[in-house]
């Protein structure tokens, strides 16, 4: 059961109190409204902070320092959930109950990531100019990288097309002329701004009680003007789209996104998830075993629903002149399950698929963090418990329901250069 507190206005503590593992973690996130002018600087901030602390100042220092912490470790977390944006860090340590007669792990571990969190080492008032040069081309090659897969890079064209009026098409980690554009002092400035009025989510998983974790961080976060954040919103855009894009591959990447006002806030949320797994998330779903095996139109094929966003995406490789065909036989498969044209057996491999999911989310320290911290912040309104049952109970009839909600909105496709 998570257990949360609030340690000031604005500062949430969720716990999970598990002691199955030798490892615990937390997470520490400042959210954000993820916004187009201030998503690259939240995707570099957390690297940078990383490069050292006052007591720290190199990477050489902490690695020793985490060393003596029984090799416990630190990285940057950036996420985009729905209409927010978080950076902060994610730690692993061993728990204390580990360690050897006399040695402590978790409160020394909390004093580590409060240095890096709020002691950053700084050059004439603003950060190290050396770290943001070289953060800054980590993080443009990165974004860079995406070139290389080129199913990512059609999948993000196509949200940014379709959702160039709604903060979702805001790429997670900003645009490279972003990052380019970043400067040691106005880095510096950003991150105390965010660090006084952004609200903090913390989420620790482990065996030590709440209260002794909430008196660890309680003052790492005294102080602050920390404003509400606006809630979570359904897709909300412009007229939909059909765009092309030329490029030197030999498989072309169709991407076509369907609108559903259907969120996890909804009380329809399992039977539209039950839906987009039976439709297109898995191997035994309908897009897989008709448009790739039966009719080998493609080469891989795959949908995905965002249900804090009501967007569901379907993604395919194909020949180019195979276009025509495997789009009408996309929608031809959403109209089967829009008619209930799906055997039983479908809609059970479906549901244990989901299933088997909710049962891996206790497997591991960081698999529950980023399940209960991301619902929190997504809005989901379902227990584990209660979305499980919703899963099981979920009708053939209430998926077909489900499924006449999706409409197709825009969609993408990356082509081979043609002669």
């Amino acid at each position: 059961m998570i257990e949360t507190l609030t340690l000031h206005p604005g500062v949430t503590l969720r716990c999970l109190r598990d002691d199955r593992f030798k490892q615990s973690c937390l997470s520490i996130q400042l959210v954000r409204p993820m916004r187009r002018e201030e998503a690259a600087m939240n995707a570099l901030l957390p690297a940078v902070l990383l490069r050292g602390c006052q007591n720290y100042p190199d990477l050489r220092s902490i690695t020793l320092r985490l060393d003596d912490l029984y090799g416990a470790s630190v990285s940057a977390l950036v996420r985009r959930i729905g209409d927010y944006q978080t950076t902060g860090l994610f730690s692993a340590f061993m728990e204390d109950r580990f360690a050897l007669e006399g040695d402590r792990i978790l409160a020394p571990m909390m004093d580590l990531l409060g240095q890096l969190l709020l002691d950053p080492v700084t050059e004439d008032g603003a950060f190290s100019r050396d770290f943001i040069r070289s953060e800054k081309k980590n993080l443009i090659s990165t974004i860079e990288s995406e070139l290389n897969d080129k199913r990512a890079y059609a999948a993000g064209q196509l949200m940014r097309t379709m959702c160039r009026e709604d903060s979702f098409g805001v790429p997670r980690l900003g645009d490279k002329d972003s990052v380019e554009a970043i400067e040691a002092d106005t880095l510096f400035a950003h991150y105390r701004k965010i660090l006084w009025e952004s609200p903090v989510e913390l989420f620790y998983v482990g065996s030590a009680a709440p209260d002794t974790v909430a008196q660890l961080l309680r003052p790492l976060f005294a102080g602050g003007q920390r404003g509400e954040l606006p809630a979570q919103t359904p897709f909300h855009g412009c007229e939909g789209t059909h765009s092309s894009e030329e490029m030197d591959v030999t498989q072309a990447k169709l991407c076509m996104g369907f609108v559903t006002p259907i969120t996890n806030r909804s009380p329809e949320f399992a039977a539209m998830q039950v839906f987009n797994v039976l439709y297109g998330a898995g191997m035994t779903s309908k897009l897989f075993m008709n448009v790739r095996e039966k009719l080998s139109l493609c080469y891989a094929i795959g949908s995905g629903y965002h249900g804090s966003k009501g967007i569901l995406t379907v993604s395919a490789g194909i020949d180019t002149d195979k276009e025509d065909l495997t789009r009408r036989e996309i929608l031809t498969q959403l109209e089967a399950c829009r008619t209930g044209d799906f055997t039983e057996q479908e809609l059970a491999s479906a549901k244990e698929a989901i299933l088997s999911s909710i049962r891996s989310v206790h497997d591991s320290p960081g698999a529950i963090e980023s399940y209960y911290s991301t619902s929190a912040l997504s809005g989901t309104r379902l227990t584990l418990q209660k979305y499980r049952a919703a899963v099981e109970n979920t009708s053939a009839a209430e998926v077909a329901q489900a499924a006449r909600s999706v409409e197709l909105h825009s969609s993408f496709i990356l082509k081979g250069v043609t002669a």
